[in-house]
């Protein structure tokens, strides 16, 4: 079953008259290809699609890219890398794993596929403009595009796109079609400068995907504990927890660490290296900066805080020993 484009809202139309040769001249629809049809891409080319962008053809080489191309993207034909960097005039959206960028860009660059004023985007966080120096340097216009959400690489993932933010790096002559794309797919921009490309990616991967794993800790604990059905007792607590940290950051906190609560914390890691001492470091990795966070915060008077922080470091102490 093929994915029907949906309208985007909200997207600018008409454009500005300006000289020719310049990035801003480019049409209001643009000429696009995608290399890398994974979870990231066929959505984003999907997405394209959508907002009336020619999306001419998309690379991938896995059964799974194959099976998304066909899901998403029903009428792009599925080409060569090569063959998609050539018939991508406008747009060149490069959406492949981080380690592997560097090595495409540059195969890019060198196979003579790319032409001047092309934009060459790619969707990682941890890259900025950098990592596209090959194709900057044969006349390619360089855009990193990243977008602050989780793709499951289904249809599903473009009703979520509406709102999300997107961590965009651009030289100046570039901002004003970056900005538009992001309009065109529904999201935001949120400008990061290229130093900061790694911190701006560390602080997505430290709160959605260690949250994955954090969540799945507290269910796999909670089936040791005899709880059938972890999920259905999680859900409305963390759902709770994490509106209430996004509407009030620390003054969210709750629970023993918060209120300095040792004996009860100290059961807590007793247990924990009882029953899976693999958790005990990261529970007590957490409970450190929980403390931290609420003394900064004055939800845990330093005082009180004394035999709680006491209890983190002797556990700590026999954990590593």
């Amino acid at each position: 079953m093929s994915a029907s484009p949906r309208p985007r809202p909200g997207a600018p139309t008409g454009a500005a008259v300006v000289p020719p040769g310049t990035v801003s001249s480019l049409p209001r629809h643009l000429t696009v290809g995608v290399i890398g049809a994974g979870r990231v891409g066929a959505v984003l080319g999907a997405a394209l699609t959508a907002a009336g962008h020619r999306v001419v053809g998309a690379a991938g080489v896995s059964s799974a890219s194959t099976a998304r191309i066909a899901r998403l993207l029903p009428d792009v034909p599925r080409r060569p890398v090569l063959a998609v960097a050539r018939a991508a005039t406008d747009l060149l959206l490069v959406a492949v794993p981080d380690d592997a960028l560097a090595a495409v860009v540059t195969g890019l660059a060198e196979s003579g596929v790319l032409r001047p004023g092309q934009v060459v985007a790619h969707t990682s966080g941890a890259h900025g403009l950098g990592v596209l120096a090959p194709a900057a340097e044969v006349g390619a216009r360089p855009l990193a595009l990243h977008p602050a959400m989780t793709f499951t690489g289904t249809p599903d993932d473009l009703d979520r796109l509406p709102g999300v933010s997107y961590g965009v790096t651009a030289l100046p002559e570039l901002r004003a079609l970056a900005a538009r794309l992001v309009a065109d797919l529904g999201g935001v921009p949120e400008w990061i400068a290229e130093p900061d490309r790694p911190l701006y990616h560390a602080a997505l991967a430290h709160g959605a995907n260690h949250l994955v794993t954090l969540v799945n800790e507290a269910a796999d604990r909670l089936r040791d504990a005899g709880v059938d059905e972890p999920a259905r007792v999680l859900a409305p607590l963390l759902r709770a927890a994490l509106e209430n940290a996004l509407r009030l950051g620390d003054d969210a906190l709750t629970g023993p660490v918060s209120r300095g609560d040792a004996g009860t914390v100290a059961r807590h890691v007793e247990r924990l290296a009882a029953t899976a001492p693999d958790s005990v470091g990261a529970y007590l990795a957490l409970a450190r900066r929980t403390a931290d966070r609420a003394i900064a915060a004055g939800r845990l008077r330093p005082v009180d805080a004394e035999s709680l922080l006491g209890v983190l470091a002797g556990a700590r102490r026999e954990a590593v020993a």
